[in-house]
């Protein structure tokens, strides 16, 4: 996968989520203990807190972001869209399961060519997805390109823990030779639970991602570390 550029990697990366659609949701809640419900939670309140307007999620997967996005007062609808069919059926299956209180609507769409005018929304988020975009400058900017003014975009995501010591080792243990061996077992597909660890290494640290957003034109970035520095969440606001 490292050895892999541009739109073969984005292929790459494709295929291999529309193998593990179905058992995305499975996988996230053994390997963070049901944590990650709680941090898509604890970020759509940080995007979203004191706006008023429609959401966007983009790299939505399963749609979770999507759906802690239209629990928050103040948003009238959310859009997600994601680069794999398989992810946005399986979104859109649980639409028609949930009882939701605001529209949530699912589309596959290319986060480096989002398919909305400027100024179109409140807030864009992406959670565990931006590892996986060939572009992550030109990401970024297509979400701030379509926030409006005094929006914001959030960013959660798994971070390269910075400083060396028993617990990073022990998370590097569990992340690189665990992970891959319960997605041996769950999603019959070690290769995916290989790649996920090896995403991380590659992605830039927490102060990397906040200057890169920064450059993006977007003002006050900042971000907190959770799930044992292991996962942080990065909010930026548009002028």
């Amino acid at each position: 996968m490292a050895e892999l550029k541009g739109e073969a990697r984005a292929s790459y990366v494709a295929a291999m989520f529309a193998r593990i659609a179905r058992t995305y949701d499975l996988m996230n809640t053994v390997m963070t203990g049901g944590q990650h419900h709680r941090w898509r939670s604890q970020a759509a309140r940080l995007a979203s807190v004191g706006l008023e307007g429609p959401a966007l999620d983009i790299g939505t997967g399963t749609g979770d972001f999507a759906f802690a996005l239209a629990k928050r007062p103040g948003i009238e609808r959310v859009i997600g869209i994601d680069f794999v069919p398989e992810m946005v059926a399986v979104a859109t299956r649980k639409v028609k399961r949930r009882k939701l209180h605001r529209p949530v609507e699912f589309f596959n769409g290319d986060a480096l060519a989002l398919p909305f005018p400027d100024n179109s929304f409140v807030c864009a988020t992406s959670g565990f997805s931006l590892r996986n975009v060939i572009d992550l400058p030109g990401a970024i900017g297509e979400m701030a390109r379509v926030v409006r003014p005094g929006g914001r975009v959030v960013s959660l995501e798994i971070t390269p823990l910075e400083r060396n010591g028993p617990f990073a080792r022990l998370f590097r243990l569990y992340f690189h030779r665990l992970t891959p061996l319960i997605g041996g077992l769950l999603a019959r597909y070690r290769e995916a639970y290989t790649y996920l660890p090896r995403s991380v290494d590659l992605f830039p640290t927490a102060d990397k991602l906040a200057a890169i957003m920064e450059r993006a034109g977007l003002q006050n970035v900042t971000y907190k570390k959770i799930g044992l520095g292991t996962v942080a969440i990065h909010v930026g606001s548009k002028r």
